[in-house]
């Protein structure tokens, strides 16, 4: 039985990266006279003098700030933007300016409340706390604008400013980093992040795993990875990410051995789980010399997800166990989960397939008719399909039928001159 060629469905892993997530917005207030704990000792930036004195601007602060935090969008434009025209304190200006940035970016307007917050901060007049709090959130909203550069060029400034370091702030810097493809950066960012404190977040090091693995360093990445994962066992994100890492670092049989394990322990839960296992199995049998056996744990593997309501019924799903069952040398199998994936599918691919599978059979009036409905649904080449079809005729005798067939194969340019050949040597080439 000769295996149609697989295309390596698991070529392009990834680690499961994400943008910082929403910065949290602090509200402020009129200047209070209770003591509090200074958090920017240090800064090289002057304590600016407070200009906040009308009783009338402080409440109207509160309450439009009050309505930022209730995101009541209306009440706070309302309140805070005549604050912004007209108030005498620049303190309260920036204040409103600030609450106005934190409703524009809760509605998705980062541009304009980067604007916003740009306009808070050269007020001038924040007091220092407030203001290296403020310039922290800008480099997030940078961040989250796919301003890179610019993100790393503020916490540099915060940094220098401020006169403070903070395991986060490195992290952040990390992440934009890897976002401009700068991974020596990113990971000594990273790494600097997590000698900053006892409690490293896990998406640190997904940054630092895909730092390393897009920089060749992809047996560093594969141990970091191993590592997380034996330190949660249970985390399917981190058997994810170790997963993509091996297989980034072409370590097939690692990654298979790792996921073999986790299912074992009861950790696989999802669709993703199974059908990602599936794959690697194909895709390793790909490579070796016999590929049957892994093509026939593919096949193992997807009849539990499914068996399990893990793995649902759908076009793809049954695709993939039909070209496991078909290389497993499962033909039953494989006609039967094409068979089901057909009225699922947009295109005819799968009925070629199928049809394919019934020639290998010598099945050919059945190969004939879903060959037909392929071609009849749509596939993207066209003239493979014709060259199969005219197989088909040929094993039922029919030359009329197959000449036909090879004529429409000659008009596509990857079959035309094979079928060209075929067509002057029967001597029907019009």
């Amino acid at each position: 039985m000769k295996h149609a060629p697989l295309v390596k469905m698991l070529a392009g892993a990834t680690l499961a990266l994400t943008l910082a997530s929403s910065p949290v917005i602090a509200r402020d207030s009129a200047p209070s006279k209770e003591k509090k704990e200074v958090l920017y000792p240090n800064a090289t930036r002057t304590e600016p003098k407070l200009d906040l004195t009308s009783e009338k601007d402080q409440k109207a602060l509160n309450d439009g700030l009050d309505a930022v935090n209730a995101q009541d969008k209306a009440k706070a434009e309302q309140i805070l933007q005549p604050i912004i025209d007209s108030s005498k304190s620049k303190y309260a200006q920036a204040l409103a300016l600030q609450g106005l940035a934190n409703l524009h970016y809760n509605e998705g307007d980062v541009k304009g409340a980067i604007d916003l917050l740009k306009r808070s901060l050269d007020n001038g007049i924040l007091p220092n706390d407030t203001y290296f709090q403020l310039q922290y959130m800008l480099a997030q909203f940078y961040l989250n604008d796919e301003q890179y550069q610019q993100s790393i060029d503020t916490i540099n400034k915060w940094r220098a400013d401020g006169k403070k370091e903070t395991a986060e702030s490195y992290a952040l810097q990390g992440n934009a980093y890897y976002r401009l493809e700068k991974y020596p950066e990113a990971i000594q960012a990273i790494q600097k992040a997590q000698s900053l404190t006892d409690k490293p977040q896990d998406s640190w090091n997904q940054i630092l795993m895909a730092s390393y693995s897009e920089s060749g360093q992809g047996e560093k990445a594969a141990e970091l990875a191993q590592k997380q994962l034996a330190a949660n066992p249970n985390d399917t994100t981190a058997m994810n990410n170790a997963v993509a890492v091996l297989m980034q670092s072409q370590k097939y049989p690692e990654a298979i051995k790792l996921m073999e394990s986790a299912k074992a322990s009861g950790a696989f839960k999802t669709e993703k789980d199974y059908v990602n296992l599936a794959k690697l199995y194909l895709v390793t049998g790909q490579d070796s010399n016999d590929p049957k056996p892994n093509a026939a744990k593919a096949v193992a593997v997807l009849d539990e997800g499914m068996s399990k309501g893990a793995v649902p019924a759908s076009y793809d799903n049954y695709k993939l166990l039909g070209d496991a069952a078909y290389v497993a040398e499962q033909p039953s199998k494989a006609l039967d989960a094409y068979k089901k994936a057909m009225p699922l599918g947009k295109d005819g691919e799968v009925a070629v397939r199928a049809g394919q599978l019934m020639l290998s059979e010598n099945k050919f009036g059945e190969a004939k008719t879903l060959i037909q409905q392929g071609i009849d649904k749509g596939v993207q080449r066209k003239g493979t399909a014709y060259m199969l079809l005219a197989e088909a005729c040929r094993g039922l005798k029919d030359k009329p039928g197959a000449i036909a067939a090879m004529q429409k194969a000659a008009q596509q340019p990857e079959t035309a001159d094979k079928a060209k050949a075929w067509l002057k040597q029967a001597n029907a080439g019009k």
